[in-house]
């Protein structure tokens, strides 16, 4: 299509912003008005299906961590929550901000979708989001979605989607929080917010700060430091007629030193959004958002600036007829560069219209949804999905799905100067899956287990052109097998997670492995509340790895235990202690970068 076209689309949608119209609600709205219905094992989840569902009817392989989480294991970083998750596999090269990866389904990193209360963020140049430079206490809930969600998302979501919630302020009045705490590496921590709600305005404010001297990410180096300042702004407001209108904004900034060089970060998303109901079974929404990704880089090769930038207009219907449900929309995003490199070029836009039905023939359901994105760099591609679920009783569900994805070839890959390949085409991926999930309310019990085989084309990979020189191609073929299973239980004071990941990554090409994908992962989850105290603890082991693709570079497997325990010692004073890495175990997940051994904090809590 016209680029000029879609310049004047993309501005135009984002001037309706002043339109009474201008309708739309987050996702973790829709999440604030359904958790009442839910058993604390069957959270409602909303990424899944784009409305709110219980895991147990979203036909996917989702995994939840919730806010209980999040503040029981206290962590210094994201990745510490995710690792081991099923399905989930975490690349690092080294600790505290040092750059990495998060895997879904042996899927590489630039493959999933990263969101954050609806707006997606990522570098358009690397293709990837920074998960590393995401402070955890900005957030109290974490929805994993496994398996692709091309014809919701668009590009990229071939593993699955992660998606991140902030603090929706929800508690009637003001409700202050303070933490300050320190330890390791001579590490301080602090954070500070407010949230709460006013007749129909609900609001969350909050800021934290986190400094390390860090530690050596290769053998015999000297410690790299770390700082990171987050602040969140976010504020809606429901009306009498039902109409909802919000802001957010959410801001990482800091500082990262690593093997030759430093740079300076910004991670930040903001949005407007609101939501109409047309009538009492249609409700229209407008989310206007903008997400950006900056980084100055200075090195032994003189340093560069490398700022991405990406506006979104999405327009979202949702229409109850009966026991069923149709969605409907359109999107339209661009994506901006701004480098000391010289890109040939330096934006894109994509043009996306989707559609889904969630059909519920109880006790059959069907979930089908279609989408169709044309970009403005690689052309048009069509992805779809259908799923479906049979309730074998009460308390067993059986389903099935296929569905389609894409990874788009990023700036990097199509416009690097000197080795780009405009003429790549994106990588195109089908998966099959088999999952049955039982959930037990009465014993506050559920399992689940799923298999799947996905299967990829057109791999992007380094070979070399006619001429000689080597240039990102479309050359390999990929099936990745695998199963996961996960359970979790509420008894008597205990809380108790589990799961177990298998996967069987194989580049068809040459029949090795997939490079830095563990083929086994197990994380064992545990916590007792004790009167005043608790104490917890949480195990995760993976199997070697081969850091590179023809497997001669093999990385051992680890084992890793990480402790925790609180005390409240007065009315909403909390403290905490967490030990991560007890056993002080030397590690790698790509070669040559340790990661951190024994690392002890101790922090103190004000506030619910």
């Amino acid at each position: 299509m016209n680029h000029r076209f879609h310049t004047t689309a993309t501005r135009a949608a984002f001037a309706m912003a002043a339109l009474p119209l201008a309708i739309s609600f987050s996702a973790q709205a829709q999440y604030a008005e359904a958790t009442t219905e839910l058993a604390a094992l069957d959270p409602v989840v909303v990424t899944a299906a784009l409305a709110p569902r219980t895991a147990n009817e979203s036909l996917s392989s989702v995994s939840v961590l919730d806010e209980a989480t999040f503040r029981r294991q206290d962590p210094t970083s994201l990745t510490d929550l995710l690792r081991g998750q099923p399905g989930v596999d975490v690349t690092s090269n080294g600790s505290f901000g040092k750059s990495g990866s998060v895997s879904l389904r042996g899927a590489p990193g630039d493959a999933n979708v990263l969101m954050i209360d609806g707006i997606r963020l990522r570098s358009a140049t690397a293709g990837s989001a920074a998960f590393q430079y995401l402070d955890p206490r900005m957030f109290d809930r974490a929805e994993i979605v496994r398996g692709p969600r091309g014809s919701l998302y668009g590009a990229d979501a071939v593993g699955g989607v992660i998606q991140l919630f902030t603090p929706d302020g929800d508690e009637q009045g003001p409700q202050p929080n303070i933490s300050i705490g320190g330890g390791s590496f001579n590490t301080q921590r602090v954070s500070a917010g407010i949230s709460g709600r006013e007749g129909g305005t609900r609001y969350s404010f909050a800021g934290s700060h986190f400094n390390t001297d860090g530690q050596p990410i290769r053998r015999g180096g000297e410690d790299k430091g770390y700082d990171n300042t987050s602040a969140l702004a976010r504020v809606a407001h429901t009306f009498e007629s039902g109409a909802e209108v919000g802001v957010l904004a959410l801001r990482a900034r800091g500082h990262n030193e690593y093997d030759g060089g430093e740079n300076d970060f910004v991670q930040q998303v903001a949005g407007i959004y609101g939501e109409l109901p047309v009538t009492t079974t249609w409700r229209s929404r407008l989310t206007l958002s903008e997400a950006r990704d900056e980084l100055d880089t200075m090195d032994n090769f003189g340093g560069s600036v490398i700022d991405t930038r990406t506006q979104t207009a999405r327009w979202q219907n949702n229409i109850q007829l009966g026991a069923h449900e149709v969605i409907a929309g359109a999107e339209i995003s661009e994506d901006r560069v701004s480098s000391t490199n010289e890109f040939e070029v330096t934006s894109r836009d994509n043009t996306a219209v989707f559609t889904q039905a969630l059909l519920d023939f109880s006790p059959f359901a069907i979930q089908a949804s279609l989408r169709y994105d044309d970009n403005e760099a690689y052309g048009d591609e069509v992805t779809g999905s259908l799923a479906l679920g049979y309730e074998l009783d009460n308390y067993h569900t059986l389903r099935a799905s296929i569905g389609t994805a894409f990874k788009a070839p990023s700036f990097n890959d199509l416009y690097w100067p000197n080795s780009g390949n405009p003429d790549l085409n994106p990588e195109k991926s089908e998966t099959v899956e088999v999952g049955v999930r039982g959930q037990y309310s009465y014993s506050q019990w559920f399992w689940d287990v799923a298999v799947f085989q996905n299967d990829y084309d057109d791999l992007i990979a380094w070979a070399p052109t006619p001429s000689g020189l080597w240039a990102p191609q479309n050359v390999n073929n990929a099936r990745i097998r695998g199963a996961e299973l996960s359970s979790g239980v509420e008894v008597n004071d205990w809380v108790l997670q589990a799961a177990y990941t298998y996967l069987d990554p194989e580049d068809q090409e040459t029949g090795n492995r997939l490079a830095r994908r563990a083929s086994q992962s197990v994380r064992l989850d545990a916590d007792r509340e004790l009167g005043d105290w608790s104490l917890g603890g949480s195990l995760v082991a993976q199997g070697y790895r081969y850091d590179n693709a023809s497997n001669t570079q093999r990385l051992g497997g680890y084992g890793l235990v990480n402790l925790r325990a609180g005390w409240q010692f007065a009315p909403l004073w909390t403290a905490r202690v967490t030990v991560e890495n007890a056993f002080d175990k030397e590690y790698e997940t790509s070669r040559d970068y340790i990661n951190a051994g024994r690392a002890g904090f101790l922090s103190v809590h004000f506030g619910q």
